[in-house]
């Protein structure tokens, strides 16, 4: 049991390898599926078996794991953080299932992934809100994205004025 979505085409191994975790953090989340057993059905089926996704083939099978396992293990640290942003009397576990995951796998990113740029983590994020979704939910995953990537990494935020001195 996954959710199926489409990104958009020409996106790159780690664009698919954020839609894939997210489809998988979805499934573990809705079906109780074991993190290994999640990661192995994926490698086996999803990204290169018989069901084989032609989206999902081109996946950065580590980064997608890595995301998996990141989530998983920074889970009690991710959801209140999200908590925090979310609109006063909502709670993360209220929140759509895809969502949801979403949001989980964006927050893990911006904490752990600071190799990838805050804005990178955030369009991507929106993009693949995109793709399960045609409401409000992409600008709720930007919003949350980016007042917490501006929490937790400032530095990449701060405007620096141009040079005009002139020599």
């Amino acid at each position: 049991m996954t959710a199926k979505a489409k990104p958009k085409p020409g996106s790159g191994a780690r664009s698919a390898a954020r839609m894939a975790a997210v489809q998988a953090l979805y499934q573990m989340d809705i079906a109780g599926t074991d993190l290994n057993a999640v990661i192995r059905e994926f490698e086996t089926v999803r990204f290169s078996g018989d069901e084989q996704d032609e989206v999902l083939a081109q996946a950065d099978t580590q980064f997608f794991a890595d995301i998996l396992r990141g989530v998983v293990r920074r889970q009690r640290d991710l959801d209140p953080l999200t908590d925090e942003q979310l609109a006063q009397g909502w709670r993360l576990v209220r929140v759509d299932s895809i969502l949801r995951a979403i949001l989980r796998a964006g927050v893990f990113e911006l904490i752990d992934r600071r190799d990838v740029p805050a804005r990178v983590v955030i369009n991507e994020y929106i993009e693949v809100a995109h793709a399960f979704f045609s409401g409000e939910e992409p600008k709720v995953v930007n919003g949350i994205l980016d007042r917490l990537a501006r929490k937790l990494r400032p530095a990449e935020f701060e405007h620096k004025e141009p040079d005009t001195a002139g020599g």
